[in-house]
């Protein structure tokens, strides 16, 4: 963590957004994040990992971590349903590279002149999988991008199992059409790199392939992102990753503009 929250929480309803300020609250992030990632997702854990219950990791101790809560489960572990972690350019100096660094060369992220955040391990509890919940996320971070200046985001984002036929068509639309510019182009090691042009054009349906991707992707997409060249099979959490770059500019406006006409409309 890197200090009190920053900006107040956003409610909808019951449930509300902010960052963790509190041990208690990280260990409760974790342990939602183990819940979906062991629990339902297939990922391997280890015998410290299984004995703890908590999906943990160095980056956990530099990074902030986004919040989704719901108050009428109470306000203690219980009450978060939603996490998502955010790193800064130096959050992630403190230990000296970024989580995406060991499946992407992020040179051309780390050489953009503004401040950059990575995200990772976003997950919800599964009661709350909703459109709602995942605006609600996306509100918190345009609130984080917006008060801490952030121009680029990017992070790994997964496709689920490791099964390149079974997500070929996913993968090759990605690159046919969400393609990074070279100049913000990540591409995953070399050691690791695997071709997301699984298929040709026209060989599959692209309509299709843009709606089974999951959620979180899709909304990096509406937002502009861009994917890097090459995906990577993580082994240990059963997915396969792609490295996804957004400007923030459209975050920013959406988000904020949204939020300006909720508090006007309260007055």
């Amino acid at each position: 963590m890197s200090g009190p929250a920053h900006f107040e929480e956003l409610r909808a309803g019951n449930l509300g957004v902010r960052i963790a300020s509190t041990e208690w609250e990280v260990r409760a992030a974790q342990a939602l994040r183990y819940r979906v990632f062991y629990g339902e997702m297939g990922a391997r854990a280890d015998a410290e990992t299984a004995a703890s219950g908590l999906d943990a990791d160095e980056f956990d101790t530099v990074a902030d971590h986004l919040l989704v809560l719901d108050h009428d489960r109470g306000e203690g572990p219980e009450s978060v349903v939603g996490t998502y972690r955010l790193i800064r350019r130096e959050a992630a100096a403190r230990i000296g590279r970024f989580y995406s660094a060991a499946e992407y060369e992020i040179g051309p992220i780390l050489a953009f002149p503004g401040e950059i955040l990575e995200l990772g391990r976003s997950c919800t509890d599964a009661a709350y999988r909703t459109r709602g919940t995942l605006q609600l996320l996306w509100g918190g971070i345009a609130a984080y991008v917006f008060r801490h200046g952030i121009a680029l985001m990017f992070g790994c984002a997964s496709l689920p199992g490791t099964d390149l036929e079974e997500n070929a068509a996913l993968l090759s639309y990605l690159h046919h059409h969400h393609l990074a510019p070279e100049a913000l182009r990540p591409r995953a090691l070399a050691a690791r790199y695997v071709p997301m042009e699984r298929l040709p054009r026209g060989a599959y349906d692209a309509k299709a392939a843009l709606l089974a991707l999951p959620p979180l992707i899709k909304g990096y997409l509406r937002l502009g992102g861009f994917v890097g060249d090459g995906a990577v099979l993580d082994q240990q959490f059963n997915t396969t990753d792609v490295c996804v770059v957004v400007k923030t500019d459209q975050v920013t406006e959406k988000y904020y503009r949204h939020y300006e006409r909720k508090a006007g409309a309260r007055g």
